[in-house]
């Protein structure tokens, strides 16, 4: 354990979950820790929290500073990181006891820049465990730079959030997250995976993402349409450097576009003047030969392209018809996640 690991944890009302999140680090079987807190201007008493943590254990660190997002309060904690290597934890989030052991532990063996854990989608009576890819029992994946960037841009098996992960601290020292938007992950990340040699993935869910019982339906708002200024900033970067990748970035794009497109639909007070939706339209009109071009191998996605340049609202019934008939079992249901018993906050029974 002679290698520091800093653990950065942005803190912005979370009074429910934070005990359980700082508990869940400080706990670890991997102790030689430098725990960074960032109280992000909340208005609770989570100031007074952290504070308390401090006085009880010298590895901790407390930063205070006015609310500035998400980002804002990476960037403030990574200024106080002296680590070797470094873990971002969201505050709602809690890892298993062991989770930083095994990831320094595959890191050193694999000598690599950057190792990803599996997690569990975390709901209040249970887990789920995405195993449509991998197996909790399958060994390590070992990533060259390459098959990393492509894996990035599906965001499947390599997924785009910073959290979750172990990082050489000197591949992101000098690489904020930009401020004031959501989705920020996707902003950063693939500027961290250029510089990655070695990426390795461990399939044993370490990290427990809670899932808030809002959903993304109810709290919509056009500040969600980030993802795509996210993922158009980011298809520029692969243009200039990772060209061959730009057909696939273009495919998410058309993705998240479609989906977006539906929800304004389905929140429409949100858009009255159908400004975001006739943005979204219009950028898919004006694309539309780069956006067939990059989807002709996906039939059902070049369908809905073609649905929704007809008029967008072919594409939404088509999506809505293909629903019923899953209900109806006369079409087959996607592929699911196993669902896991929660057992505690350090670990879980099947």
């Amino acid at each position: 354990m002679s290698e520091k690991v800093s653990v950065v944890v942005p803190v912005y009302k979370v009074e429910k979950y934070l005990h359980r999140c700082v508990d869940s680090v400080l706990n670890q079987t991997y102790t030689n820790l430098e725990i960074i807190l960032v109280n992000d201007g909340s208005p609770d008493y989570c100031g007074e929290m952290i504070d308390s943590y401090a006085v009880k254990d010298s590895r901790i660190i407390t930063v205070h500073k006015e609310n500035g997002g998400l980002s804002d309060a990476r960037n403030a904690g990574m200024e106080y990181v002296t680590g070797n290597y470094t873990m971002f934890v969201d505050s709602d989030d809690w890892l298993d006891v062991s989770m930083i052991e095994k990831l320094m532990n595959a890191i050193t063996k694999y000598q690599a820049d950057v190792v990803q854990s599996a997690f569990y989608y975390a709901y209040e009576d249970h887990l789920l465990y995405d195993n449509r890819y991998y197996s909790s029992n399958d060994s390590p994946v070992i990533l060259n730079n390459k098959i990393l960037m492509y894996e990035l841009v599906k965001n499947e098996k390599v997924k785009n959030f910073a959290w979750g992960k172990l990082y050489k601290t000197e591949l992101i020292k000098d690489l904020p997250f930009k401020k004031g938007v959501l989705f920020e992950d996707v902003f950063w990340a693939h500027k961290v995976m250029q510089r990655v040699e070695t990426y390795v993935i461990v399939h044993q869910p370490h990290y427990y993402y809670l899932q808030r019982k809002d959903s993304i339906v109810a709290s919509y708002t056009p500040r969600n349409l980030d993802i795509l200024e996210g993922l158009k900033e980011r298809h520029k970067f692969l243009e200039q450097y990772y060209n061959e990748l730009t057909n696939e970035s273009l495919k998410v794009i058309l993705k998240t576009s479609l989906i977006h497109y539906n929800l304004l639909f389905i929140n429409w007070r949100k858009d009255p003047s159908r400004f975001y939706k006739k943005e979204i339209y219009s950028y898919i009109k004006n694309n539309y030969s780069q956006l067939s071009n990059a989807v002709k191998g996906d039939k059902l996605l070049l369908q809905q392209l073609n649905l929704f340049i007809l008029h967008p609202y072919l594409n939404l019934s088509y999506l809505i018809f293909k629903r019923v008939l899953r209900r109806l079992r006369i079409l087959p249901r996607p592929l699911g996640m196993e669902r896991v018993k929660l057992f505690n906050t350090s670990g879980v029974t099947k």
